[in-house]
């Protein structure tokens, strides 16, 4: 059983920075696509950055160059850093994982990021 679970959203200052982590079991890093999505109040959900399921990283424009994601294969964890944060940053922010070979994805349950003064 998939089980994906992200942690450390919270409320920061516009120019500050967050690390979101998303504790993973049950789907391998190797061969499947990681990645985060995030969701805006009365927006679609979109992508934010990914590894891709040869661990390439990929990012939107609009945080590349702000948002590092890296993972821990030992700790089975994915992570976001996000720097020099705007307040159009502001959404729940999704972990996904995607099981290549049949398409399956796997969500969980989003963390509340606030970037306001």
């Amino acid at each position: 059983q998939v089980q994906l679970v992200e942690s450390g959203g919270g409320l920061v200052q516009p120019g500050g920075s967050l690390r979101l982590s998303c504790a993973t079991s049950g789907i391998r890093f190797r061969g499947n696509n990681m990645g985060w999505y995030r969701q805006a109040p009365g927006k679609q959900r979109e992508w934010v950055a990914s590894f891709t399921s040869v661990g390439v990283t990929n990012y939107a424009d609009n945080v590349k160059g702000r948002f590092t994601i890296s993972r821990d294969v030992a700790k089975k964890t994915v992570d976001l850093q996000m720097d020099s944060l705007k307040p159009e940053d502001t959404a729940v922010y999704y972990c996904r994982g995607r099981i290549t070979v049949s398409g399956q994805e796997y969500w969980g349950q989003g963390t509340q990021v606030t970037v306001s003064s």
